[in-house]
């Protein structure tokens, strides 16, 4: 898949089933988003939820009650189809991995679309800032963190980052160029020492791939919207629909819109 394929091609791709694997590195420039999907009696205590915890839970859209389509970030999408995967969630037990929730969506679902650190990728690499998941053909390492969030009503729990290894002297760089980007998690929430944060071993994230941290390099951590997964647990809501950690939704909104600069 081209780096710089447009989004609408790619969601189609997707929802023909030609695409299935995560998302990092598809179509550069334009923002990918983290999807949570919940009944509307859950609603408000999740967006008060994001409201506290902007970090890790950027919000950039919600639906019309009952509706699919994302009328901010990609007017037209389906959100039911158009995701490379889906986890579904009951009474907060993981129960499966499917390539559309069209057969799990109600007449009362909300679908909340939070900013994911996918989207400033490419200016990192454009900077000279090389991306190791992405040189690997993995999915972005995400650790589970002692790092607690701001509860709201049934909602609370740690804090879930992604981590991408910088090289000593563009750590700078690293912060300076995505503090740009609040909307989508913006400058690193930790830099180094994974201990510090509760990570125990880099070798072994509790979502997606690990990958080489080479020497001279320095682990950077950015919250991750992954952490609604995490919450989901602690809830335990009758059911709710996520992306798969990496399969994001890649949405019509160009990076620079949400860019402070």
């Amino acid at each position: 898949m081209r780096s710089d394929s447009r989004p609408v091609d790619v969601r189609e791709l997707i929802r023909k089933g030609e695409i299935e694997g995560p998302t990092s590195g598809m179509c550069l420039g334009y923002v990918q988003a983290n999807l949570v999907v919940l009944s509307k009696d859950m609603a408000y205590d999740f967006l008060l939820f994001c409201q506290r915890n902007p970090k890790p839970c950027p919000l950039l859209d919600v639906t019309e009650v009952g509706s699919p389509e994302p009328k901010i970030i990609a007017p037209g999408a389906d959100l039911r189809y158009e995701l490379s995967r889906y986890r579904i969630y009951k009474n907060g037990e993981l129960v499966g991995e499917v390539g559309d929730i069209a057969g799990y969506w109600r007449e009362d679902s909300i679908a909340f679309l939070l900013g994911c650190s996918f989207t400033f990728e490419g200016s990192l690499m454009r900077s000279g800032i090389p991306m190791r998941h992405i040189e690997e053909g993995h999915n972005v390492p995400m650790y589970i963190t002692d790092i607690e969030c701001y509860p709201s009503g049934t909602f609370s729990g740690p804090m879930v980052v992604s981590m991408r290894p910088v090289l000593e002297e563009m750590v700078v760089k690293a912060v300076q160029i995505t503090s740009k980007f609040p909307r989508v998690h913006g400058a690193p929430i930790h830099i180094g020492n994974p201990e510090g944060i509760g990570i125990v071993d880099l070798n072994r994230p509790d979502f997606g791939e690990p990958v080489t941290v080479k020497r001279g390099e320095i682990p950077l951590f950015w919250a991750c919207g992954v952490t609604t997964q995490v919450i989901a647990l602690r809830a335990k809501p009758e059911i709710m629909m996520t992306h798969s950690p990496g399969h994001m939704f890649i949405s019509d909104i160009l990076n620079e819109e949400y860019s402070l600069l």
